[in-house]
């Protein structure tokens, strides 16, 4: 039995407290399960060296737990490898949902602090940097510091897994240690794959097992992508091109 009688296909509740932080041009506290994550997108008026003159903008992200977060107390300003993986992929994820041209050189910094993990953080992450990203572009389009949304489309994470012989969607710590095989997807609105990172983490896995997990993992991002819409029902065309 999954926690809460959960059933093998659906995700955990997810709670979502925009505007949470003052002065970020957005922010986010996002909660998945018992996984929270602070999210906030923050304006530099900038681009790196190697964007200079190319009137394109960037999106980076940084990705922290907090020393609390878990059950064993992590040190502070610890960069693990781990770490630097998960906040290019939160990075990755973000720019592919952006016409970053049209943020012409400016870039967004998305900062991502988990303060309770409970598995499930890099895609927590990307849902809620993404939410903080989206409400900075309006922000941004509000001013008049940009001519149009750039937002190309929607975007959500899950990660899915096999235990036990069981296909499961959006594992929480237990799950996701005990897993045999643990897979994070990112997919957008359009339903397009924009990154897959699978391990068989104590067993190999069949095409047929590749084939089960991405179809879960679709049906999981399809429901966060209707959460976002209905999040941002009020102007989701302006939000959308």
């Amino acid at each position: 039995m999954r926690e809460k009688g959960r059933k093998p296909d659906q995700l955990r509740d997810i709670k979502v407290e925009r505007k949470f932080i003052k002065y970020a041009q957005g922010s986010c506290l996002i909660q998945k399960g018992n996984t929270k994550v602070i999210c906030a997108a923050s304006l530099e008026k900038k681009v790196p060296f190697f964007l200079k003159g190319s009137n394109s903008g960037w999106i980076k992200a940084e990705y922290r737990m907090l020393p609390a977060s878990t059950e064993n107390r992590i040190p502070r300003d610890r960069i693990s490898g781990r770490t630097m993986e998960i906040q290019r992929l939160i990075a990755r994820s973000l720019r592919s949902a952006v016409d970053l041209d049209k943020l012409e050189e400016k870039t967004i910094r998305v900062d991502c602090d988990v303060i309770q993990a409970d598995g499930g953080t890099r895609t927590t992450s990307i849902i809620g940097g993404f939410i903080a990203l989206v409400d900075c572009l309006a922000y941004l389009c509000k001013r008049k510091e940009i001519d149009q949304m750039p937002l190309n489309y929607l975007l959500g994470a899950t990660s899915v897994g096999v235990s036990k012989g069981q296909y499961l969607l959006d594992l929480n710590y237990n799950e996701d240690s005990q897993a045999d095989v643990d897979m994070n997807v990112v997919m957008n609105s359009k339903e397009d794959f924009i990154e897959i990172q699978g391990t068989g983490e104590n067993s190999t896995f069949s095409q047929k097992d590749l084939d089960a997990l991405l179809q879960l993992a679709r049906k999981g991002i399809g429901e966060i992508i209707d959460f976002q819409k209905n999040l941002f029902k009020d102007n989701i065309q302006l939000y959308l091109k």
